[in-house]
């Protein structure tokens, strides 16, 4: 995985590589990882994952069928766009 660092920004690379690994389901797998986890508790845990994927998908499916509303589109902040370089007269 690789993270860009634009203009020494460290604390904006952060934020983008902890996003990305939260996306893979990294930190998800390394807290698994870290102690050992019953037979027992594995089942129950799969079996809690399944019903909330099938949770999810009979909603998304509702929610294209139109029986519920479909959710709110989050409104993005306009980035601010870099600054033209501007034209000397040499260059034109």
């Amino acid at each position: 995985m690789q993270v860009l660092v634009r203009d020494n920004n460290i604390d904006q690379a952060l934020r983008v590589l902890k996003k990305k690994m939260q996306r893979e389901g990294i930190l998800r797998e390394l807290k698994a990882h870290s102690a050992y986890e019953k037979p027992s508790e594995k089942r129950k845990r799969e079996a809690a994952d399944a019903v909330r994927r099938a949770r999810k998908l009979a909603r998304k499916k509702a929610q294209r069928e139109g029986l519920l509303p479909m959710p709110k589109a989050k409104e993005r902040p306009a980035r601010p766009r870099p600054a033209a370089m501007p034209v000397t007269s040499s260059e034109a």
